[in-house]
């Protein structure tokens, strides 16, 4: 019936494959765990492994880092069930209900998405401050809002499909490094008419990362961004409307003096304790035409 999925690169997943197990074997239906680890450190294939013994569980370890895209088309590949439950490895199960909340919502022809979550608290460190802000501000939408604009809303992060339905699209695995293959993946489901139901079944993102960090994997996901548009792959988000509007008016051309004249002061905000997502969405405006700049 169920194929959960989960592809995993340096986290430890026995809790939450425990979890999943554990509501797993309280249902009524046939289930599997399937964990492909994409090329992690030694330290976290150490402690992965423990969840080989579990019944119904398989972990298996790639000889090499294959990409976000293409490890999640290999656990396709690999699932003996009809649907396919996806999410990522750094994730928190937060309901008991939460592998029956998808049974119960089981079609066909839709895919089902629940959602994304973060810890309520601010973290301690100052150095998880911005992914934390960003995520309880853009990311953590109930399910009534993501319905507004439900291809756009839409993240791999937590999402079951049926697996005709995925075999049919699957990953673009020309997408080599973080970033945009949600948004790629929902372009293909809105194109094929493929219905989205959006409701509220979330998972917790665990894995904040270090501003440093996240501010690199923003990069690299504008990269991926203007490839993309570059293509015309019909990509459109936010941030795009935003500098398409700076084009039409003319005044995309001050991104370049004003990341000489004030790139420090945004990038010193973005790492602090109290970091503006203001300037986060500034900081993207600018690395988004450096790219195209260098790009014509």
């Amino acid at each position: 019936m169920l194929s959960i999925l989960i592809p995993v690169y340096n986290y430890d997943v026995t809790a939450l494959v425990d979890e999943l197990h554990q509501q797993g074997l309280a249902g009524n239906s046939p289930f599997e765990i399937l964990c492909f680890d994409d090329g992690s450190e030694a330290r976290y294939k150490a402690t992965n492994k423990a969840i080989n013994h579990c019944e119904s569980v398989t972990y298996n370890e790639l000889t090499q880092n294959v990409g976000r895209s293409k490890i999640r088309n290999l656990l396709a590949e690999a699932a003996q069930f009809k649907y396919l439950l996806f999410m990522d490895c750094d994730s928190k199960v937060v309901g008991p209900d939460y592998l029956k909340n998808y049974v119960e919502r089981l079609k066909t022809d839709t895919l089902l998405y629940g959602g994304r979550c973060y810890q309520e608290e601010a973290p301690k460190d100052a150095n998880l401050m911005l992914h934390w802000k960003y995520g309880r501000e853009r990311e953590a939408k109930s399910a009534v809002q993501r319905t507004l604009n439900p291809y756009h809303s839409f993240m791999t992060n937590n999402f079951l499909i049926p697996k005709k339905l995925f075999d049919a699209i699957k990953f673009d695995e020309s997408l080599l490094q973080y970033g945009h293959e949600d948004t790629l993946f929902g372009l293909e489901l809105l194109k094929r008419s493929i219905p989205i139901v959006h409701f509220d079944n979330p998972l917790e993102h665990t894995g904040l990362e270090q501003s440093i960090v996240f501010l690199n994997k923003t990069k690299q996901a504008l990269e991926n961004l203007s490839a993309l548009y570059s293509k015309n792959k019909g990509i459109e988000t936010r941030l795009l409307s935003y500098y398409h509007q700076l084009q039409r008016v003319g005044l995309y051309h001050l991104l370049s003096p004003l990341n000489l004249m004030a790139g420090h002061l945004i990038h010193n905000n973005l790492i602090s304790s109290n970091p503006s997502l203001f300037l986060f969405d500034l900081f993207k405006l600018i690395q988004l035409n450096q790219i195209n700049k260098r790009k014509s």
